[in-house]
């Protein structure tokens, strides 16, 4: 397992939107277990519902960890999206 924790830089954080297109991005790592930490709350990465319950806004500090299959371009192709991520 290997994670790495980010700043959320947008304005929006991850709402609707931007949430959805980081699921669609990790459910194309079907060998990969991926997980989002804020606030001290762990959710799926691979879940909607999940994710938009941590309530990530702008300037959130959150953790990606990525288990199994090729956890390092796993974990560089997430935090690449979400450090890219547009409002």
């Amino acid at each position: 397992m290997i994670e790495s924790n980010m700043t959320v830089q947008n304005a929006s954080g991850l709402h609707a939107r931007p949430a959805s297109e980081f699921i669609a991005l990790a459910n194309k790592f079907k060998e990969s277990n991926i997980t989002v930490t804020h606030g001290g709350k762990e959710v799926n990465g691979k879940s909607i519902l999940h994710l938009l319950t941590l309530g990530v806004g702008p300037g959130s500090e959150i953790t990606v960890k990525v288990e199994g299959g090729a956890e390092e371009d796993v974990l560089s192709e997430l935090i690449r999206f979400l450090k890219e991520l547009k409002d």
